[in-house]
């Protein structure tokens, strides 16, 4: 059966352009238009009151000097100072409130970006300052849009009073207008780009803490640490400039706009002051005029907000690089029914940078059986792996599942039908029945994969068995692969791939997990550099240098010296695993270094499959053991 041509042409289908720069600061700004919106009016209404006040107080001032009665003035003048508290604290609400729920929003969309992007896409991502500090940043965006917009009312309303107090005081304030909007200008333009910088180099750091905390054993045993800590720390010098242009930038803004308020103040207050000595103003509207000066001298604020404003926007882009990434185009097909796992990779290659990591390669793994992927270090196994899961997808070739193209089935038929063990396998959940289930699942079952993965040995011991929170249960490197190992055989999959994921075993643990391997249904590729595993597999593929160089059973392909030397043998070296080999004149002999398998083992193997009883090598009825070829 192969993929329906309309399926396999959407698979292969160009993927879409990115979206364009700056979408998702317009969606998170539009997810939080309504506290955005409460935020606008809140200041709106506290702008009006500041603007309001002055006069209140002026004409308050000139009735308490004539003796008249000011009561109603005094009470609108508390009124107004009540709603400028109010607003503020509404504000200071409303925007922690929405800068939450919007850094929430963000993360959970960079997270299923970063999830639903191939892997190799996803490299150097800087995914944990993206989801922090970036994100924490990016998530004040509806609020700092919201304040930056209504950050000028206040002091427009200012210079509006002076002109309505005053024209010629008014004139006076307007002459230094000029130079602090260049002062704003600079502060946007220069702000943005040398945070950026910042954030950069902040990133670079955090993924170099992060590569080294992973490795802390690794550096203490190798006695680098004055080393890691300069390689890790050798941003900071990026961070120290960028750092001191920001606060260069901003000092330089604060400096000067500091240095110019006072001086716009004082010339309004020395022409309100020759006015009023001239009789053209009262000692109120003095006061008035010094209030309205204050604020429309506030513009420093309006600095503030742009530079909250700024950070929100480069905050975004940060975040916008995850969830702008090319997620894995999947297709709408099912498996048929009762397939046997069939793989078939035709023509597969794979670039890297212009460089090839896999060369032309076509290979079959019959339904049912196991084959070994070995290789010497870098050869492509693990993308091999990858490629035959859909975890990454080859630039050329196709790769077919019970003869569907993979790239045409849906994500939810894909990831049922095919499961991972890797070597390092990462836990996650509360508890490790949480990091095995992954999901509901009822508790037989949940035994069941425990001990096919011979997990439940140390589990059981656990205070409270595998119900035991992660942290409270210190691993082994063995311990931990077994938990994967549980995880992979917690569903029935039709493809199951271990990538090097029995490495750490000890060798009775490995034999008592080839056996559950052996009654998991479906097919099954693992990489190893067992000798035991790969004589035990129903076929060997040898790969070198991104190419197949060899398939066929262990015992064929243990005469070449080539081969032999990937297993660490020389020349003169068995068949290891207690495999048949050839002798000179082309008689088969059996190794007898092997006498560490059970007969167990090797009696619950499947009627169909056929043992050798002396070695314990499990082939099967398709694979001709003398030839490599498959029926």
């Amino acid at each position: 059966m192969t993929a329906a041509p309309a399926d396999a042409a959407r698979a292969r289908a160009t993927p879409a352009p990115p979206p364009a720069e700056g979408r998702l600061l317009r969606e998170a700004v539009r997810r939080g238009r309504g506290p955005a919106a409460l935020v606008l009016a809140a200041t709106a209404l506290g702008a009006a009151a500041a603007v309001t006040l002055p006069l209140a107080l002026g004409r308050a001032v000139d009735l308490l000097i004539a003796r008249a009665d000011a009561g109603s003035w005094v009470l609108l003048c508390t009124a107004l100072i009540a709603t400028e508290v109010a607003t503020d604290a509404l504000v200071a609400r409303t925007g922690g409130r929405t800068g939450a729920a919007t850094t929430a929003w963000l993360r959970r969309r960079a997270l299923a970006g970063f999830l639903a992007a191939p892997p190799a896409a996803t490299t150097g991502t800087g995914l944990p300052t993206r989801l922090t500090a970036n994100a924490l940043d990016a998530g004040t965006a509806p609020v700092a849009a919201a304040t930056a917009a209504a950050a000028g009312l206040a002091p427009l309303g200012g210079l509006a009073g002076l002109f309505l107090v005053d024209p010629w005081a008014g004139a006076a304030f307007v002459c230094g207008v000029p130079l602090l909007l260049l002062i704003l200008r600079a502060l946007l333009r220069d702000g943005r780009a040398a945070l950026t910088t910042y954030q950069e180099e902040q990133g670079r750091m955090a993924r170099l803490l992060t590569g080294a905390l992973s490795g802390a054993a690794t550096i203490a045993a190798a006695g680098t640490v004055r080393a890691e800590e300069r390689r890790v720390l050798a941003p900071l010098a990026g961070m120290r400039a960028a750092g001191e242009r920001t606060w260069r930038v901003q000092g330089r803004a604060a400096g000067l706009s500091g240095a110019l308020m006072p001086l716009l103040v004082a010339a309004v207050l020395a022409v309100g002051g020759v006015r009023l000595v001239a009789g053209h103003l009262t000692p109120g509207d003095l006061l008035a005029l010094s209030r309205y000066a204050v604020l429309a001298a506030g513009a420093g604020a309006l600095a503030g907000a742009l530079n909250s404003w700024v950070r929100a926007k480069a905050g975004t882009a940060r975040v916008e690089t995850v969830t702008a990434l090319p997620p894995t185009p999947h297709g709408t097909r099912d498996l048929p029914p009762h397939g046997d796992g069939t793989l078939a990779l035709h023509g597969v290659h794979v670039t890297r940078d212009g460089v090839p990591l896999l060369d032309s390669v076509t290979l079959t793994l019959p339904g049912g059986t196991t084959t070994a992927l070995v290789g010497p270090s870098g050869s492509g196994k693990s993308l091999l792996a990858a490629v035959a899961g859909r975890l990454t997808d080859p630039v050329q070739g196709t790769v077919l599942l019970d003869g569907t193209d993979l790239r045409t089935l849906s994500a939810d038929t894909l990831r049922h039908a095919v499961a991972y063990a890797f070597e390092r396998p990462a836990l996650f959940g509360a508890t490790i029945a949480d990091a095995v289930a992954c999901g509901p699942l009822p508790e037989p079952e949940l035994r069941r994969a425990l001990r096919r993965a011979a997990a439940d040995t140390f589990t059981d011991r656990l205070p409270h068995g595998p119900r035991t929170p992660l942290p409270e249960a210190p691993l082994s490197g063995g311990e931990l692969q077994r938990l994967g190992l549980a995880r992979a055989f917690t569903r029935p999959t039709r493809l199951l791939i271990l990538d090097d994921a029995t490495s750490s075993l000890d060798t009775v643990t490995a034999h008592l997990v080839a056996r559950a391997l052996t009654d998991t249904p479906g097919t099954r590729l693992t990489i190893t550099h067992r000798l035991t595993t790969a004589a035990q597999s129903d076929q060997v593929v040898w790969l070198d240098g991104g190419r197949i160089r060899g398939r066929g059973p262990h015992s064929v392909l243990w005469r070449d010296p080539a081969y032999r030397a990937v297993f660490g043998a020389g020349a003169g070296g068995d068949a290891g695993a207690g495999a048949d080999t050839v002798t000179d004149t082309g008689a088969r002999t059996r190794s007898d270094v092997r006498t560490d398998v059970s007969s167990d083992v090797r009696t619950e193997l499947p009627a169909d499959m056929r043992t050798d009883l002396h070695t314990g090598i499990r082939t099967d009825p398709r694979v001709d053991t003398g030839t490599g070829a498959v029926e």
